[in-house]
């Protein structure tokens, strides 16, 4: 047997974390704490002692591109002394001699994952990506070999990364770990100190204290969802079925098509379902809203619902049409003014909280996206999974309605102020 010694020495708090961690384990830690290097170690043990064989690790990030940028160099550096290694650069992938295999992926491809068996994976900077991810693609591949999970970042908000450790909490076989800079030692006192005077409280609340309340630098409705959670509108909210249902599309063809489906009564706005579908054709998403309890009253489609597609020569508006849906076309306004109407409309809005909840994350994640070379937010939005959620609902927020109420709901006895 040969004697392998990985060029890497712990920090007390990793060995802790390394000797200490479940099954799954949810690790929120500030910057400079040393998670890609914690993680791509702990996933190398596991390619070279897995007990199963040709064990299959892997690497997640937000996008792929960042993968490789974050994460390739490091997994070169501590795999490096292993004999026989063989690394890919164009599938970044690192092949052990004992058949085991280290792989670097990007989020924003999760479903080229599907079919993969997996036994250990560490999903970094978790907060910025889609939950669907974890559930529909990565969950189930560790299944049949009962792999172990490992969910790492810093806090982005009250979103995907709050809400797995706070049920890392209550799970058997769940392990939670949270370590502030003022806490650990890691980070000279200066430095802290100097980072503070360069930074707002709230970036540094978020990046060096954890802080799950710091705002989302650039988000776009994160605020409004506060609100909504704080007014106790993410809550059950049962479809009634004497109110008709709107629903709203973004037609995805690379992207998810995303629909949410609302009733409008009184004052309030209800968001009852909100479904993504990907890789799915437009006659498969019919019949699947067709199943569901619902009287629809509109459909609302973007404006490029009307362009032909080249192999069929007929647009999504004319299938739609011949499958019995009749889609209205949003107004064509600009992206600016689109966040606009959807800002103004946010504080009538209802929530499902289990039915909405991946709209309801994608809505508190949205932002602008960050300019690195001028250093300042671009006008324009960040397109990521989230956008197929926001763009779906800010063409409802743009469309004229018709409630479809019944006369319960009626308004009429509201007093009017002449």
């Amino acid at each position: 047997m040969v004697k392998i010694v990985l060029p890497y020495t712990p920090r007390p708090l990793q060995r802790t974390v390394h000797d200490g961690m479940g099954r799954f384990a949810v690790i929120v830690c500030h910057r400079r704490w040393g998670k890609t290097v914690f993680s791509i170690n702990e996933l190398i043990r596991t390619a070279l002692t897995c007990p199963h064989p040709n064990p299959r690790t892997a690497y997640i990030c937000p996008l792929h591109k960042q993968a490789k940028t974050v994460a390739w160099d490091m997994v070169k550096e501590f795999s490096r002394p292993i004999p026989g290694i063989q690394f890919n650069e164009s599938e970044l992938r690192a092949d052990y001699p004992n058949g085991g295999r280290l792989q670097l992926f990007g989020a924003d491809n999760a479903d080229g994952l599907r079919g993969m068996y997996l036994d250990h994976v560490c999903m970094d900077e978790y907060a910025q990506m889609s939950p669907r991810a974890w559930s529909e693609v990565i969950r189930p591949a560790l299944s049949d070999r009962k792999g172990k999970a490992i969910f790492i970042g810093t806090p982005m908000g009250r979103g995907a990364l709050y809400n797995m450790y706070q049920r890392a909490e209550e799970l058997p076989g769940w392990t939670q770990y949270l370590y502030k800079a003022s806490e650990t030692g890691i980070i000279d006192p200066d430095e802290l100190e100097a980072a503070r005077r360069e930074m707002s409280d709230e970036e540094y609340s978020q990046e060096y204290e954890c802080s799950w309340s710091a705002a989302i630098r650039g988000a776009y409705y994160s605020r409004y969802m506060d609100e909504a959670e704080r007014d106790g509108r993410i809550t059950n909210v049962p479809h009634d079925p004497n109110v008709q249902v709107i629903t709203s599309w973004d037609l995805g063809i690379a992207d998810a098509t995303v629909i949410w489906f609302w009733q409008v009564v009184g004052a309030e706005i209800r968001a009852i379902n909100c479904l993504a579908f990907k890789n799915t054709g437009l006659p498969e998403i019919i019949k699947e809203i067709g199943k569901l309890p619902y009287n629809y009253s509109q459909h609302i489609a973007p404006h490029d619902a009307m362009v032909r597609e080249l192999g069929s020569g007929r647009s999504r508006y004319e299938t739609a049409q011949g499958l019995g849906v009749q889609f209205i076309i949003a107004d064509k306004q600009s992206i600016a003014d689109g966040i606009n109407s959807v800002r103004a409309i946010l504080p009538r809005v209802w929530f499902d909280k289990e039915k909405c909840k991946d709209g309801i994350e994608a809505l508190r994640q949205y932002r602008t996206e960050w300019n690195d070379k001028l250093q300042v937010f671009s006008a324009n939005p960040l397109h990521n999974w989230c956008a197929d959620y926001t763009d779906s609902m800010r063409y409802f927020a743009v469309t004229p309605i018709t409630t479809g109420m019944n006369s319960q709901y009626s308004d009429w006895n509201v007093s009017i102020n002449l």
